[in-house]
């Protein structure tokens, strides 16, 4: 048996992805207002951040992975107008069909399509654009998505991974305490779901810390890679440059 991560847990690979699928089934409802709660807003600012540095253009493609209820698919479609393309994606139904119905509601009509990042069902060289947001970390095999991400990108296309990340040190014990003390709490509170935030505290500490990321993200095909730490690190942006 084949073994990864489920937050501090050790779970069979074939596992892991129905322990996230159940996590995420269960958040949906709740999940943007928790961002909101939980990040006291600065995921917005992320966003923000995220979609100024991909500097989209009319007519662009653009690839939005585990994206969720549709935050950076919704900027991203404004960006590249009638003549480009956006397409919305997740490996959760739930979460996806919370997105669709949230740009649905705006007037905002995108393909849309469940699919897993380790196995993606679109042409080589073909996106100018490919993010992914608060969902590496959820991945089981994250060099093959990553090399998935590479492939579908056109030569000179650019990745960006926006992801919690390792904060700066003075930081780490007030991020600590809120993570496993408040966030569990929270998620009870408003979601009537501590496991599932518990979870995303774990998942956070699990994942690869901003430069082995970065060498990840080289391995899998990108010439130039560079990060931002965004918030002292709470997060970060990774821009990975198709060679």
């Amino acid at each position: 048996m084949t073994t990864t991560h489920f937050g501090f847990e050790s779970v069979d690979e074939a596992e892991k992805a129905r322990k996230v699928r159940s996590v995420f089934d269960s958040v949906a409802p709740k999940y943007d207002l928790m961002n909101d709660l939980m990040s006291a807003g600065l995921h917005r600012v992320w966003k923000a951040y995220t979609l100024m540095v991909a500097n989209l253009k009319e007519g662009d493609r653009a690839l939005d992975i585990a994206g969720g209820t549709g935050d950076l698919a919704l900027a991203f479609s404004k960006k590249v107008g009638a003549g480009g393309q956006v397409v919305h994606t997740d490996i959760n139904e739930a979460m996806l069909s919370t997105g669709r119905n949230r740009l649905l509601d705006l007037g905002v009509s995108l393909p849309t399509l469940v699919c897993d990042a380790e196995k993606l069902p679109f042409a080589s060289n073909y996106f100018d654009l490919v993010s992914v947001a608060f969902g590496l970390r959820n991945m089981t095999h994250k060099d093959v998505a990553l090399a998935e991400m590479n492939r579908v990108l056109k030569p000179g296309g650019k990745l960006l991974v926006l992801e919690f990340s390792k904060v700066a040190a003075p930081l780490e014990k007030a991020y600590d305490w809120y993570s496993f003390k408040v966030l569990p709490r929270l998620g009870k509170l408003v979601a009537g779901d501590d496991a599932s935030y518990r979870y995303l505290a774990e998942s956070i500490r699990m994942h690869p810390g901003q430069k082995e990321l970065k060498a990840m993200m080289h391995k899998g095909g990108f010439g130039h890679v560079d990060y931002h730490n965004l918030t002292g690190g709470v997060a970060a942006l990774h821009v990975g440059i198709k060679c």
